[in-house]
């Protein structure tokens, strides 16, 4: 398997549990002080971003280290998530530092340090397919809902997670902290969006056989113009009969890519001289 691969998903995963293991940590801290509500701990949009994000790393991260691919639809939520998270840091670190009731060391690691970390996978490494356009609306119905459930109850029973949403602040200030909030989550998710046209690090190695990943010195990298969909690597090697390392001469062409791609029926097996010629298409 491909080291970089391996690392990675580790990585992944591991990062997702210790982000949900301090979630639960300090949620059974609030609990035993007498503060335990889930309605008031898991309304901040910080701790529900993070236990999202947290599950979504360590579904994707146990993907990756068994070799298998990420659903798209999965990499979409994680997309969205990395927006999301990126909102939660640039608005704690620049417009309400050090509030709130978490320990200092809890809040750096929510609002800074994880938030950080999620973005630099998503930016350096390449297992995520070219994000649509057309899908950029899908980051506004979550926080258009948990805006809705906060300023609800918010009527009802005073509780806000965030002072900026209080309503006897008046209409007009809610107007301006909600319409920025939703243009500042659009503006993270135009970016993450763009970063998924980054090539980044390829660890879709780690689904290819050793001795196919061995067999692979020629790399050709090809994109449609315009296309939504990921890049194309195609690897190719041509070995002779009497090569260290091959048991059969092949010229194998692997096709990399996240979305499916339907398999062609090949020409049957040829020889040219002393070499023979396969294809194989994989997704």
């Amino acid at each position: 398997m491909c080291a970089i691969a391996v690392v990675v998903g580790f990585g992944r995963a591991a990062s997702g549990l210790v982000i949900a293991t301090v979630l639960a940590y300090f949620y059974a801290v609030r609990i035993a002080l007498g503060d335990g509500n889930p309605f008031d701990y898991f309304g901040y949009f910080t701790n529900q971003t993070s236990l999202l994000a947290s599950l979504i790393l360590i579904a994707t991260g146990v993907l990756v280290v068994l070799g298998r691919s990420v659903p798209p639809a999965l990499t979409l939520v994680r997309g969205i998530i990395t927006a999301y998270l990126l909102v939660v840091a640039v608005i704690y670190n620049l417009l309400v530092p050090g509030t709130g009731s978490a320990p200092p060391w809890v809040s750096a690691l929510l609002h800074l340090v994880f938030p950080l970390l999620v973005a630099l996978d998503w930016l350096l490494v390449g297992d995520r397919p070219r994000l649509p356009w057309r899908r950029l609306w899908m980051l506004l119905p979550y926080p258009v809902l948990w805006l809705t459930t906060v300023l609800i109850r918010g009527v009802t029973d005073g509780w806000v997670p965030y002072g900026f949403l209080l309503p006897e602040r008046g209409i007009a200030s809610l107007i301006v902290h909600i319409v920025g909030l939703l243009a500042a989550i659009i503006a993270a998710g135009a970016l993450v969006w763009a970063a998924s046209r980054s090539p980044g690090l390829n660890v879709r190695a780690a689904e290819l056989s050793p001795h196919r990943a061995l067999s692979a010195p020629f790399r050709q990298r090809s994109r449609s113009p315009g296309s939504d969909h990921p890049p194309v690597y195609i690897s190719m090697a041509i070995s002779s009969p009497d090569a260290a390392h091959a048991s059969d001469s092949s010229c194998t062409a692997l096709i990399h890519s996240a979305d499916p791609i339907p398999v062609v029926p090949m020409a049957p097996r040829s020889t040219i001289g002393a070499t023979s010629f396969s294809a194989a298409v994989t997704e």
